[in-house]
């Protein structure tokens, strides 16, 4: 399908969320994700297209991403021309795909855990359903580097989560969790029953690494349900 560029807003100092129009109506379930592709002159080896995860909600009128920049000498082609679209360019994306959603029975006992930006498709499922007004038994466990990479926190307390956010370089002045996400830190953070489904978000190898030591905890690989996202380094 063809989207059009309309704005981007940042959501941090290395944050941003770019929102497309479609050109037509898109149905799509909140954590699905999207191909998008932006042609630009001499791309590097990663190419003119990547995977992400929608951060808009199903109700919203246009798509949403967000997205890191680590800045223009360590970052790709492609996030180079993505921070420098200019409002009206016209873009090709896929369609929402993706089974990293909410389970259908609303009374499923869940565990959200991001890592950095694999916040994204936990913002997504709690806008939409803010937006819906659907309320579901939630624990959330959040990592990030520092305190400036805190984002979304308006539509957590839309939603009514409160996230156990945990910072692996903190300053003086945090007083929160301090560290790096781990099984026994989210196992903490609410006992599970063998109903409760642990949704883990972030880095490829973080998500994998939890993964594996929540299963060694005593979780089935049926509870554990991931979504990687490549090329980003562990929180």
């Amino acid at each position: 399908m063809q989207v059009t560029f309309m704005r981007s807003e940042p959501e941090a100092e290395n944050i941003r969320t770019f929102y497309f129009k479609p050109e037509r109506p898109v149905h799509y379930t909140a954590g699905q994700y999207t191909e998008l592709q932006v042609p630009h002159p001499h791309p590097d080896s990663r190419g003119d297209k990547r995977w992400f995860t929608l951060s808009s909600s199903p109700e919203d009128e246009l798509l949403s991403i967000t997205t890191k920049y680590a800045g223009d000498t360590k970052s790709s082609s492609f996030k180079r021309a993505l921070f420098n679209l200019k409002p009206g360019t016209e873009l090709d994306a896929a369609d929402p795909m993706g089974d990293f959603v909410l389970p259908k029975l609303i009374q499923t006992p869940l565990i959200f855990v991001a890592g950095g930006i694999g916040v994204t498709p936990f913002h997504s499922i709690l806008k939409w359903l803010a937006d819906t007004v659907e309320e579901r038994p939630i624990k959330m466990i959040y990592g990030v580097r520092n305190e400036e990479e805190i984002v979304f926190q308006e539509t957590f307390h839309a939603a009514g989560i409160e996230p156990t956010i945990v910072v692996g370089e903190p300053s003086d002045a945090w007083g929160g969790e301090r560290g790096r996400l781990s099984a026994e830190l989210i196992l903490g953070v609410d006992k599970p029953s063998e109903d409760t489904l642990v949704y883990v978000s972030g880095p490829e190898l973080m998500v994998q690494a939890l993964a594996k030591d929540l299963h060694k905890a005593g979780l089935s690989k049926q509870q554990i349900v991931t979504d990687e996202f490549p090329n980003y380094d562990a929180i």
